[in-house]
């Protein structure tokens, strides 16, 4: 039984960073992961990717160059790290895996975490 929790959002004003964490429990293999990002009214998008083994990442055009997906597999540990933070970046940061996919689309993720607000203000 596979159980995501992030942590580390919070307020934080233009310009500034946050990093994000997502510990993993329930599993003793690897999965792909992914952050995405969901505010009142919109659909949830997609946010960066990183592969089971941590060799390749994919960011969406919006956080290109401020943010950075990591992962460090001894501590069932994934990390999103976000620099340069702008208003339009406020919304809940939800953590994803899953064991065969790596992809961009929500709704290929089998786990999900409860999410973590991440306020930026102007």
């Amino acid at each position: 039984q596979v159980q995501l929790v992030e942590s580390g959002g919070g307020l934080v004003q233009a310009g500034g960073s946050l990093r994000l964490s997502c510990t993993v429990s329930g599993r003793t293999f690897t999965n792909h992961m992914a952050w995405f990002r969901q505010t009142p009214g919109n659909e949830r998008e997609f946010v960066a990717k990183i592969s089971a083994s941590g060799g390749m990442t994919s960011y969406a055009d919006s956080v290109k160059g401020r943010f950075t997906i990591s992962r460090d597999n001894a501590k069932n540990t994934g990390y999103l790290q976000m620099n340069s933070l702008k208003p339009e970046d406020t919304a809940v940061y939800y953590c994803a895996q899953d064991p065969n996919r790596y992809s961009s689309s929500p709704s290929n993720y089998k786990y999900w975490g409860q999410g973590t607000q991440v306020t930026v203000s102007s």
